[in-house]
């Protein structure tokens, strides 16, 4: 469902964060969560009635909306780059 594995989380950490051990910083945890929303989506989409993951899954959109909005205050460049990067938006 909405998990990943530890791998998946071990190599996006890698590839947005400043090392392997760069679990905190903000483009880690919009890519982290960016993997989830779409493995629950999925999931979303063959179990219509699901509401309690349709819940989570709103709830993980809105957390990262605003780390969204908060990376674009502190580095729009990086903030560019990253949406690119993960295909959101548009």
């Amino acid at each position: 469902m909405a998990t990943i594995t530890t791998e998946k989380s071990k190599e996006l950490t890698a590839k947005f964060g400043a090392n392997e051990n760069d679990t905190g910083s903000t483009r880690v945890q919009i890519a982290i969560l960016t993997e989830k929303i779409k493995n629950l989506t999925e999931h979303a989409k063959q179990h219509r009635k699901d509401f309690h993951s349709l819940r989570g899954l709103t709830a993980m959109v809105a957390k990262r909306k605003n780390l969204l909005k908060f990376y674009a205050k502190q580095d729009i460049e990086g903030y560019r780059s990253l949406i690119k990067e993960l295909g959101i938006r548009g």
